[in-house]
């Protein structure tokens, strides 16, 4: 048949059988399509885990892989009750709850140390069905709780401070943008007065002692504990943060909490730079002194630098803005070199290492710490002439034929500390120390 030729045979009225089932195809074709829509919408996303969650309404879910801290997050109807230590989401009929489904963790990111763990309230999470009549709201809230404490060693040491509580508290609770609402237990009135700033730059909310608060709080998405993205103190992984934070976003985040206006360090470069280079000396007062303060001030001169000498200062918005003027921190080991996140971005970090091998300390705590925050690093061990152990031990002690068999994994914390970071003070070699400090003002003349 040619073709545009059409049949007139073709086009005379389909039978009433024919409709009927063009009719059913079509009606199959529509169930098959609405099947698979539903089943689609129940398929975990490719964001993962939690947002499978927030995707099909299972609530709560916690993750107590972590070494170092455990965490929850319930979306749905959540009510605290503070001096209860409890946390109550009533879940909806869809949710399966079992008799064990309910979660007991310490919201504090140091679950590895027990002698932090004694210091801090465990708080617990159930799952009920409906709406129990003895547990009615009191207060809606309209934005995001966050329940962690800052029990533990914080408020007792500086370091501890941040790696125990600022530093997760920052990975968890910068996403929401200030839109958060704090619940904090084991709350230190002092702690919370010294990094008041901290807090507010977080959270645009009033925070709620958990411990005296009796009435119940009701919160549409809750987050129980903190997140730490590295098993290391001082430090985050990108790879495992839903943001790809780093110490260098911390960092930031910390100068504009103090609004520390010097971004980079002294360009040496600057054909018009007449400003020499600051270095900030950070004495300590009971252990691990430098019992040569003078010595290495003269050094510093000469070399020089402009010196600023200190012992800290618990008022942490005149601090920062000390140690922000500087381009050069410098300290024996010890929890003041936490400082070092008010240094600009290129600064140099001179830690002095005590005698005994404990370089593993150093770098755990500050050296990776501190390339993470995009500065410079550098690092002197000091000898056995250098250490006032010498004084208190014969050259034949295993202090200084096998200082190894002191540390902790062959004797134990108690004697360790001890020697190393209690009976020992730094009187450093000031001919053998110069280099580190010429190297420091070679980095601010070769960088842009």
């Amino acid at each position: 048949m040619a073709k545009g030729f059409r049949n007139p045979n073709l086009t005379r009225a389909r039978p009433l059988g024919y409709w009927i089932g063009l009719a059913a195809v079509f009606m199959l074709v529509f169930f098959s399509y609405l099947t698979m829509s539903r089943t689609n919408s129940m398929r975990i996303p490719v964001g993962g885990p939690s947002e499978f969650v927030k995707h099909v309404e299972r609530n709560p879910i916690c993750d107590l892989s972590n070494n170092k801290s455990d965490i929850c997050e319930a979306n749905g109807d959540v009510r605290i009750i503070g001096k209860d230590i409890r946390m109550v989401f009533v879940a909806p009929q869809s949710i399966d709850i079992k008799e064990n489904d309910s979660w007991t963790i310490k919201p504090y990111a140091r679950k590895w140390d027990e002698g932090s763990g004694a210091r801090v309230r465990p708080v617990t999470l159930k799952l009920v069905y409906g709406h129990p009549e003895d547990k009615p709201c009191l207060i809606n809230h309209t934005v995001p709780a966050m329940v962690f404490a800052i029990g533990g060693w914080s408020g007792t040491n500086y370091f501890h401070d941040f790696v125990d509580v600022l530093v997760p508290l920052f990975e968890t609770a910068h996403p929401f943008g200030g839109e958060v609402q704090f619940l904090i237990a084991n709350m230190d009135p002092q702690f919370m007065n010294k990094y008041k700033l901290f807090f507010k730059k977080l959270s645009r909310y009033d925070f709620i002692g958990y411990d005296n608060d009796d009435r119940i709080h009701c919160f549409q998405h809750v987050t129980l504990g903190l997140r730490c993205t590295s098993t290391d103190d001082f430090q985050m992984e990108p790879s495992k943060s839903p943001h790809g934070y780093t110490m260098f976003h911390f960092a930031n985040f910390m100068r504009s909490v103090f609004s520390l206006e010097r971004e980079y360090p002294v360009n040496l470069k600057d054909a018009g730079q007449s400003k020499k280079p600051k270095l900030m000396i950070i004495t300590r007062i009971n252990t691990r002194k430098f019992m040569n303060v003078e010595e290495i001030l003269n050094l510093a001169q000469e070399v020089g630098y402009e010196v600023v000498i200190t012992e800290g200062d618990s008022d942490l918005s005149k601090f920062s803005r000390i140690v922000n003027s500087c381009d050069v921190l410098m300290g024996v080991h010890g929890s003041a070199l936490t400082n070092m996140v008010f240094l600009p971005t290129n600064g140099v970090v001179i830690q002095v290492v005590p005698w005994g091998n404990l370089d593993w300390i150093a770098g755990h705590y500050f050296r990776e710490p501190a390339k993470q925050m995009k500065l410079n690093y550098l690092e002197y061990s000091i000898n056995e002439e250098e250490t006032t152990l010498t004084e208190l031990y014969p050259r034949d002690h295993a202090v200084f034929k096998d200082p190894m068999s002191l540390h902790p994994q062959n004797a134990n914390w108690e004697t360790f500390s001890r020697i190393f970071l209690k009976e020992q003070n730094v009187r450093l070699d000031v001919k053998r120390f110069k280099p580190f400090l010429e190297h420091a003002l070679q980095i601010f003349g070769e960088q842009q």
